[in-house]
């Protein structure tokens, strides 16, 4: 159990004055003895808390998502402003329903896994599928679905004995924690304590990225209800900050959401300057420098692959408006932004896709490029690609290449900017789809998430070899006909890096969050949508007897950036899970229909 008394940082020399560091002392003193209070709390108590952390949350909604949008440099009434309804407060109160619902369940000796539904997938998996998993999920997101795939051989008895994760044993602390907090998605840092929390039952110390500075008074109002009794501390700072932290004695595990030569530089040291070499010895050596447990969550070069088949014209412009979309949300500083399209060289529709994606790109709604050093970024694909095509005043690449031209620094640089590569593949059908799968595993960087297109019609043809390709994409969230951004905002999925990565080789890191069903031996999430919005998906073309119907009556997403009423409606969808107001919701969904 960790002492009361505040404990110093290691022995090594901290960098920051004796004021700040005598502060952090006691934030991590005073967590300590929340930690015992924490392990006090019974299951209901914990639901009961979950409770109003939801209302406090609701209550900051409003001003979360404007803060938010100023700061990324979107003006009030922008129509992309719906963003950040969606990927802050709205992303954090369906995940913090979903945990008080799993905790709830728990309290009453029952598994969160009670009434999901089980099944068989490829490779003798067992996949579960969580999503929708009520009725109001199923109406407003209809045609999308998800499910968790566990490693191969485990037993459906086993997954749901272990759900729960810590608290199945809710006494025993887990210490203090530190969450080194994301800096392009707002509900990234408040999601990662949730899961401190309660798949760990550790109290954390959120250290937020200075792009998040202007949202520290929000979060500190909606987390009022974990801070007030020593669960949860906010600070500030720099790099400095978080070397200080992650060394401290008091610190008992630390959770990243960034890059991968931050986590580098946590774990190992630093990779220029007078202390390279030294690094350089204790990674041939194994002898990480940090030396406690750490989980990171660190992006990389996503995949889109586009099946080929008879696409109507609207199909290619629908789906190039989807690929936009991947690439352009948030201007593309998201780790789960599309970057390289793996596209049939043979395919008859190629160049008709090709023209129909860059319209989209180029009539996306102009925002900032707001990232830092995202400037030196986009330098540096002009600079790689000297023919690429800028679209939207310059602003937005695209990078085009032929079979067997050498595509290196699109597929293994994360941009974190509107940049798009297209890399050419041979083949049609199974062939081409094995193709793409194989490209994407081994010479993308990274294992976050990827995503596949694909009409029903070749779907139902290609039948189970289609599901086994999928078992075959080393991917840690993949999304079949959606984005891995839906992913991402569905609580009962995990979100993390494929299984296997090292301190070693962190991939796209270690570990998963979200998970809000407290699920063990998880390998991944799968997402489903469908392939044609409404009410193009009543067509009977639109079947997909491989996995049923690819019915929807939702019209084009309100997260595309071409949505004309996206904002609108991101906004309605947060406030109906604010207020549960039916009448309200009527008007939001009849937005949703001029989109």
């Amino acid at each position: 159990m960790p002492q009361a008394a505040p404990a110093k940082s290691s022995a090594r020399t901290s960098a920051l004055p004796d004021e700040e560091s005598t502060a952090l002392d006691a934030a991590i003193a005073e967590l300590e003895t929340g930690s015992r209070t924490w392990s006090h709390l019974t299951l209901d108590q914990r639901a009961r808390l979950i409770g109003r952390v939801r209302a406090s949350v609701a209550v900051v909604a409003e001003e979360w998502a404007d803060v938010a949008a100023s700061s990324k440099g979107l003006e009030p009434g922008h129509p992309l402003a719906g963003e950040e309804w969606l990927s802050g407060p709205y992303a954090t109160l369906v995940a913090l329903d979903a945990y008080r619902d799993a905790l709830a369940a728990l309290a009453k000796g029952e598994s969160p896994m009670k009434s999901v539904k089980t099944d068989a997938a490829p490779g003798g998996r067992l996949r579960a599928q969580v999503f929708p998993l009520t009725a109001i999920d199923g109406m407003l997101l209809s045609g999308y679905t998800g499910e968790v795939w566990f490693q191969p051989g485990v037993t459906e008895a086993a997954v749901r004995r272990d759900a729960g994760l810590a608290q199945l044993t809710p006494t025993e602390s887990g210490g203090v924690g530190l969450v080194l907090g994301a800096g392009n998605v707002t509900s990234i840092p408040v999601l990662d304590v949730m899961y401190e929390l309660l798949a760990h039952n550790r109290v954390a110390i959120l250290k937020v990225n200075p792009t998040q500075d202007p949202l520290v008074p929000v979060f500190e109002r909606a987390l009022a209800p974990l801070i007030e009794p020593g669960f949860v501390r906010i600070v500030r700072g720099g790099g400095d900050v978080g070397a200080y932290l992650a060394e401290h004695r008091g610190i008992a595990h630390v959770h990243i959401t960034g890059a991968a030569p931050t986590f580098d530089a946590i774990v190992w040291g630093p990779s220029s300057g007078p202390g390279a070499a030294a690094t350089t010895r204790r990674r041939r050596e194994d002898r990480p420098r940090l030396k406690k447990p750490i989980t990171a969550e660190l992006g990389g070069v996503s995949p889109i692959i586009i099946v080929p088949g008879e696409w109507s014209d609207a199909d290619l412009v629908f789906q190039a408006e989807h690929v936009a979309t991947m690439r352009l949300y948030n201007s593309g500083h998201n780790c789960i932004a599309g970057q390289v399209v793996l596209l049939s060289a043979d395919w008859p529709q190629r160049e008709a896709f090709l023209a129909a994606l860059r319209t989209a790109l180029d009539a996306a709604p102009a925002r900032p490029v707001w990232y830092p050093r995202s400037a030196a970024k986009l330098a540096a694909a002009a600079s790689d690609y000297p023919d690429a095509t800028w679209c939207a005043d310059g602003t937005r690449a695209l990078v085009e290449t032929e079979p067997g031209e050498a595509a290196t620094a699109i597929e293994t640089t994360e941009y974190f900017a509107p940049v798009l590569g297209v890399v050419a593949l041979r083949g049609n059908g199974q062939e081409f789809l094995d193709r793409a799968v194989a490209h994407a595993n081994d010479e993308l960087v990274g294992t976050l998430g990827a995503n596949v297109l694909i009409d029903p019609v070749t779907q139902a043809a290609l039948g189970d070899g289609f599901e086994r390709a999928m078992s075959d994409l080393r991917y840690g969230t993949i999304s079949i006909n959606s984005w891995t951004a839906f992913g991402f905002l569905t609580p009962t999925l995990p979100w993390g890096g494929f299984p296997g990565a090292t301190l070693q080789d962190v991939q796209s890191g270690l570990g998963v969050v979200h998970n809000a069903l407290l699920l063990d031996h998880i390998e991944r999430a799968v997402t489903r949508g469908p392939f044609r919005p409404f009410p193009r998906s009543l067509a009977p073309r639109a079947l997909n007897r491989s996995r049923g119907r690819a019915f929807s009556v939702l019209p084009k997403p309100p997260w595309f950036v071409t949505s004309r009423t996206g904002a609108a409606v991101s906004e309605g969808f947060t406030r109906f899970r604010i207020d549960g107001n039916y009448a309200k919701l009527a008007g939001t969904l009849a937005q949703a229909f001029r989109a």
